[in-house]
This record gives C-alpha cells, structure tokens and sequence, in this order.
C-alpha cells in the first residue's frame, strides 16, 4: 500500500496538511493536484528567504522543495533541519522515505523527466490566517494557461 501514496502525499502528511489518523486515511494527491495545493497553501520563495537555522519541530513555519513546474510538479521534499547534513525529507521512487542533502536530491530530479535547474523551487506554508476555511470539499480546475482555480 505504502508504494500507492505518491511523494507529495507523504509530504503533506508530514506537515500535517491532511486531517486524518494515519498514512493510509486520506486519498492521495496526484500532479494537477499537488500544483494547486501549492498554489493555494503555499508562497513561492527564492531560496535566500529560507532560513539558515530552522528545525520543523521548533518554527511554526514549513517550507518545502519543490522540483518540476510548480502547476504540474514532479517533487515535493520537506525542509525538517537546516542545521543537519541530510535537511529534506520526502519520499523517493525507489527507495521509500527518508532524508537526503540538497545534492542528493537533485542528483535523483535534475535532468530526468525533463526536470532541470530552473525547475528547482521552494515554497513556505501561507499563515493559517491567510487560508479560507471551509467545511465543503474542494473542487480543483487547472485553466488552459496552466493556472487553476478552487471552489
């Protein structure tokens, strides 16, 4: 079961981005999904405006590393350390989840699938202030010009 959830499902989970019991409650987000999450719940940020000394378990904050277009990403690794070697977490192809450094990581993305450097972003969680709550489920539309709308 565990090969069925997709890498930004098991990153969002991480952060908390899904209100269930377990890995296996929730349904996971494929492609077009994960780009409207992102747009939605997160801002993009260059990686200057990361910060030199973070710890997921002591900042409010959570940032991720995304690869690929941000509409259609291929990757989503979380920041949990910067003070550790290995400073992202996320779920690889192959050898299932774990932590990996900055060169790890793009040794795995850069140049397959036609994922390069320039395709190489990182994001920060929006303030719980900025997201609308709503008890209605949402409805992802992805437009022509690559954007996407929720209702």
């Amino acid at each position: 079961i565990y090969e069925q959830v997709s890498c930004f499902g098991i990153a969002l989970y991480v952060i908390g981005h899904f209100d269930c019991a377990d890995l296996m409650s929730f349904d996971d987000v494929d492609t077009v999904e994960a780009g409207c999450i992102l747009n939605e719940y997160f801002t993009e940020i260059t990686e200057e405006e990361l910060p030199s000394e973070y710890n997921i378990l002591e900042s409010p904050d959570i940032y991720l590393l995304v690869f690929g277009d941000p509409v259609f990403p291929e990757h989503f690794a979380v920041l949990t350390d910067t003070r550790n070697e290995k400073p992202f977490f996320s779920k690889l192809r192959f050898f299932g989840s774990g932590f990996d450094s900055l060169e790890e990581l793009k040794g795995e993305y850069l140049g397959r699938d036609g994922v390069g450097y320039d395709d190489l972003h990182y994001f920060k969680r929006k303030s719980p202030e900025a997201l609308k709550v709503s008890s209605f489920g949402k409805i992802y539309t992805v437009n022509h010009d690559g954007g996407c709308s929720v209702f």
